[in-house]
This record gives structure tokens, C-alpha cells and sequence, in this order.
């Protein structure tokens, strides 16, 4: 079977597992972004694979880091290519999959909500209270712990864009499966007005 990778993994529940585990044999786990990682410890553990991750995250430093990922460094497998905002108080990066019309893998900066199905019930009822909205949007907290104090992060969205994606999934929300590349400009125009 073939090895598999995990990005920004939350724990399943036992049935998951079980099908995870038929799925092959976990070798490699990639954190996207820094203030996730509280199942990371755990995959480790049950799997023994390679940590792949930026430095300088201070939410959760378990476990210590194999591979450091970079702007284009090396990566677990071939066929997708890493982007890492630059100019950020917290690491944060994306992962683009060659694959179709390009799919775009986020964590905190960039999140699509068709609905809010995928959250509990408190966080349902208070979502678009605190800046979000059943779109495609830049993660308002995200990008409140992010920016430096005086400084706007737009080039690097503008980076991103240079991308070729066509579909997103992020650690938060649903799966946008395509007009992403769209969305994303809007949802920067929205974050960054004028």
C-alpha cells in the first residue's frame, strides 16, 4: 500500500482511524500553520512519521520538527509546491497540489464556508458575530495575530494569487471545489479595501 500523508490532521474517532488505517501506511504529517497541531502529538505516536512543519511556532511546539519546511524546499511528496507568507508574527504557509486545475491546502489565513456545518453549535450562533460569513474569507483572527503592529500583509495574498488553484480546502470550513483563485481575490479585496 501506498504511504500516506496528513496535512493539518484533527483526530478521528475510532471508525476514522480504521479507515485511515486502510487506507496505507501513514509516513509523513504536515502542519500548515501555527496554531494548529494539538492531534499532531498523537499521530506521531500511533504512526511514527516524519514531522514536516516551519519554525518559530509558539501554540504548540510537540512535536520536534524533522523537516522544516521552506518556500521551495523539499517536500513529503511530488507534485505540489509550498507557499510561506512572509512578514508574519506566526508561521503560516499554504500548500498548492499540482494535480487537475490546482488545489490549494490552507490552515488559518485563508477558510471557505459554504455553511457552518463542520462547527459546533456555540460557534454556529456566534460566527458571524466576530467577521465571519458563509464565504470565502481571510481568517479574521488569523490575520489580527499575524500582522505586524503598522503593517498589512496584502503583498503576500497578492503572491498567493500567482498560484495556479482552481479548488480550496482549508482547515476550517468546506471544500470550495472550484472558482477558488476567484474567490480568494475577492476575499482579499474584502480584507484589504482600497
Amino acid at each position: 500500500m501506498p504511504g500516506l500523508n496528513l496535512v493539518n490532521p484533527i483526530r478521528l474517532n475510532k471508525a476514522g482511524l480504521r479507515q485511515l488505517d486502510g487506507l496505507g501506511e501513514v509516513k509523513h504529517i504536515m502542519r500548515l500553520g501555527a496554531f494548529h497541531g494539538l492531534d499532531d502529538p498523537f499521530y506521531m505516536d500511533r504512526y511514527k512519521p516524519a514531522f514536516w512543519s516551519q519554525e518559530g511556532g509558539e501554540a504548540y511546539v510537540e512535536p520536534p520538527i524533522d523537516h522544516v519546511l521552506t518556500e521551495g524546499g523539499v517536500l513529503p511528496f511530488a507534485g505540489a509546491k509550498l507557499f510561506c507568507f512572509g512578514n508574519t508574527k506566526v508561521p503560516e504557509s499554504a500548500l498548492v497540489l499540482e494535480s487537475g486545475k490546482g488545489i490549494l491546502l490552507t490552515c488559518d489565513a485563508i477558510q471557505n464556508y459554504e455553511n457552518f456545518s463542520n462547527n459546533n453549535l456555540l460557534a454556529r450562533i456566534v460566527m458571524p458575530f466576530i467577521g465571519f460569513s458563509k464565504t470565502t474569507l481571510i481568517g479574521p483572527i488569523w490575520l489580527k495575530f499575524a500582522t505586524p503592529e503598522g503593517a498589512s500583509l496584502r503583498s503576500e495574498f497578492d503572491r498567493l494569487l500567482e498560484l495556479d488553484f482552481d479548488s480550496l480546502l482549508s482547515a476550517h470550513g468546506t471544500l470550495l471545489k472550484t472558482g477558488a483563485r476567484k474567490a480568494v481575490g475577492k476575499a482579499i479585496e474584502k480584507a484589504f479595501p482600497g
